[in-house]
């Protein structure tokens, strides 16, 4: 059986699937046909029903749950992970009312945490959606009064001339006592729960691979990771590939069902939203 497998080319992505996608591990009876694309053309991949396997936002995971079911590993989930609300040194937030500020897609997580913050101090900017690291080109330049910012933007802000306005994940993480989950793995559902957890344990497996030989995806990894420094890359895997990424936990579980009932306005997911637990381990 052949399957679309769609994933982004940032470090952290590369580095769990690698070993998949390079055939180093297997996954019994499957081929993956491997596609990359940034993080909102996943979301809008996901949201179409074009992928077998897919990364997505959570947030964007709420809009196709009823087509996709949402694996235990690969996605990307922890404390101290989350978006950055980046601007010019001394911007206060109440600064931002009816500016452009610019997001990096409207389906992802980050946006929907800046419109949670948003709606809570009572902010309504004009929102400008751009391609993740476009972001802090516009606002260094003055196209955008703040910009939030995800992947290795959260380490390389300061290097633009730019300050942390706000820290989204941190907030998140205060108000709702929980981990904040960025970015899942959802699988169609019509392939059936058995294949679905096969699929689950070769992606845990390769990252166990990736974990274990930390060279042998390096050339891939670079390869997609643009301009990227290579102290970067590694610091990029080392925040966003955590023990949830393994298996996202009973912990993990919540933090993702928070995260969807506020994307679909209060509205709680179905119980069947996670592959059921299958022993899986770290």
């Amino acid at each position: 059986m052949r399957l679309s497998l769609h994933y982004s080319p940032c470090p952290n992505d590369t580095f769990i699937f690698h070993a998949l996608a390079a055939g180093l591990v297997r996954v019994p009876g499957v081929d993956f046909e491997v596609r990359l694309a940034d993080v909102e053309r996943l979301n809008e991949v996901a949201g179409t029903g074009g992928a077998d396997i897919c990364k997505v936002s959570v947030a964007a995971a709420a809009a196709v749950l009823g087509e996709y079911r949402i694996l235990r590993a690969g996605g990307a989930m922890g404390r101290g992970v989350g978006p950055i609300l980046v601007g010019v040194e001394g911007t206060g937030l109440e600064a931002l009312h009816g500016k452009r500020v610019a997001i990096p897609g409207r389906r992802t997580t980050a946006n929907l945490l800046f419109g949670l913050l948003c709606k809570a101090r009572g902010i309504v900017p004009e929102l400008v959606e751009l391609v993740y690291d476009e972001v802090m080109p516009a606002v260094k330049a003055g196209d955008c009064a703040a910009g939030v910012v995800i992947h290795e933007g959260r380490f390389t802000f300061a290097q633009q001339g730019l300050a942390r306005l706000l820290d989204l994940g941190a907030w998140w993480e205060e108000a709702y006592g929980l981990p904040i989950p960025l970015g899942c793995i959802v699988m169609r559902r019509s392939l059936g729960v058995e294949l679905a957890g096969a699929v689950d344990e070769g992606i845990r497996a390769s990252l166990r691979h990736a974990r274990m030989h930390p060279e042998a995806g390096r050339e891939y990894i670079r390869q997609h990771a643009q301009e990227m420094d290579e102290a970067v890359i590694r610091q990029h895997i080392g925040t966003f590939v955590t023990d949830h990424s393994l298996d996202i936990g009973h912990e993990g579980e919540a933090a993702i069902l928070a995260l969807l009932t506020e994307a679909q306005g209060g509205k709680k997911a179905p119980e069947d939203v996670f592959l059921p637990e299958q022993g899986a381990g770290a």
